[in-house]
């Protein structure tokens, strides 16, 4: 059974950084697209990042351009979300997220593993 378990959460000072984790397990995800969503309070479930396991082509939501970078070890199964200049508005809990897309897509709907989520809050 699919696995996905994201870690690297906490609370940082507006400015800083963090690093999220989301380790695979459970079965192959060759030829899928592993992505990053977050989640505020009170609003819906929005994309951020995602990239595609083969060969590591990237996607980014307008609002984290220039400041978060995906990445993958495959030998670890890992996809990594680091996240730079944080800001109050990127409080949220953040979920890792699989499907079988072969292009890193943002549309929500087409990922079928979802992990629990870990959540991060950025202070002013």
């Amino acid at each position: 059974q699919a696995q996905l378990v994201e870690s690297g959460g906490g609370l940082v000072q507006d400015g800083g950084s963090l690093r999220l984790s989301c380790v695979a397990s459970g079965r192959a995800f060759i030829g899928h697209t592993l992505g990053w969503f977050r989640q505020a309070d009170g609003k819906e479930r929005e994309f951020v990042s995602a990239i595609t396991w083969n060969n590591g082509n990237m996607n980014y939501a307008d609002s984290v351009k220039g400041r978060f970078t995906i990445s993958r070890d495959s030998a670890k199964n890992t996809v990594f979300l680091q996240m730079n200049s944080l800001s109050p508005q990127d409080t949220g809990v953040y979920y890792c997220a699989a499907t079988a897309a072969s292009i890193p897509t943002s549309r929500r709907e087409l990922y079928r593993f979802w992990g629990q989520g870990t959540q991060v809050t950025v202070s002013s």
